[in-house]
């Protein structure tokens, strides 16, 4: 998609979206502000509905349906948080929405998927893919699919996040977002063009799933399986292509964290903020803990993605650390 036609995108996004979603608050700490001789401001979707960034494009993907498409519904596929934002659109648009999920994703996620009344398929029992299955139950029952990153209206609706946060706290130096299908980051660095152009924005994937690495480094899209990684919302095998795109020419730098930076990270900001997040959220900071990104007299922006979290593996992780 020509760059020219996204502005217009994100300013429609945020008129649509005013009012449906939580314009989030930026939170500081002082602590850290001193351990990193910068000025760091976090974006707190961790307090967003349904507890991620995540209902923000799909409130705007469904927004946008024809009354047709409306009328049959929507399906999705997710491990967690774009499950939730796809079933929470769905029920206010009074719409059908069946999610497919996989039996291992987090129990939090699944509870609340099936909590906003979304009919739940497990791609396990029906012996194929996630995506084959969103393919075939969207024809047979004329389902409009509703992706978790790979689509503009997603990424308008995802951006949205960062033009709040810069319309806050005016332009930064420095913005570090997640990465796991590129929905996110793609939105956050076509804002911070519009409104902090000066702005290098990086993008942090887990260790495990360094995929989205691969491909800015190449300059290929590279599909890799992602391992075992606490970054739930963030095991994606691959960037989308209309992502890639946005990525390959807006984004200055990829990153990874491993589970023990987020770790770490997680136990700054529970302990030290007073916030509760998830581990995909904390991909931005870790780096900075770690001292691989160096912020020091910076303005930095911190996406915090999600607060969606089983308490007991929280403290198991900690515990550990």
């Amino acid at each position: 998609m020509p760059d020219a036609q996204w502005p217009a995108r994100l300013l429609a996004a945020r008129e649509a979206l005013a009012g449906r979603v939580h314009r989030t608050p930026v939170a500081t700490s002082r602590t850290l502000d001193r351990m990193l001789g910068a000025h760091v401001f976090f974006k707190c979707e961790n307090l967003q509905r349904v507890g991620a960034f995540k209902i923000r494009g799909a409130t705007h993907a469904v927004g946008r349906l024809d009354p047709a498409e409306r009328a049959r519904g929507v399906i999705a596929y997710s491990s967690g948080n774009h499950a939730q934002a796809v079933a929470c659109a769905a029920q206010e648009a009074g719409i059908p929405a069946v999610i497919v999920m996989p039996r291992g994703a987090p129990r939090v996620k699944l509870e609340a998927t099936a909590g906003y009344g979304a009919e739940i398929v497990h791609p396990e029992d029906l012996g194929e893919s996630r995506e084959a299955a969103v393919v075939r139950l969207a024809g047979e029952r004329g389902l409009t699919p509703i992706p978790p990153f790979d689509h503009p209206d997603v990424v308008a609706g995802q951006g949205t996040a960062a033009l709040e946060l810069l319309e806050d706290v005016g332009p930064v130096d420095l913005v570090l977002v997640p990465v796991g299908g590129g929905g996110l980051i793609s939105g956050c660095a076509l804002a911070t063009r519009m409104l902090s152009p000066g702005a290098r924005v990086i993008g942090v994937e887990p260790e495990a799933g360094a995929d989205g690495v691969a491909s800015f480094r190449s300059g290929a899209l590279v599909t890799r399986a992602c391992g075992e990684t606490i970054a739930d919302g963030a095991r994606t095998p691959a960037l989308g292509r209309l992502t890639f795109e946005v990525i390959r020419r807006h984004v200055a730098d990829m990153t990874t964290a491993g589970d023990p930076e987020l770790i770490a990270a997680m136990r700054f900001v529970w302990e030290r903020m007073k916030l509760v997040v998830e581990p995909t959220a904390v991909l931005g900071l870790a780096p900075l803990l770690a001292g691989r990104v160096d912020a020091r007299g910076l303005r930095v922006a911190v996406v915090l993605s999600g607060g969606n979290v089983d308490p007991a593996a929280a403290a198991r992780w900690m515990a550990s650390a």
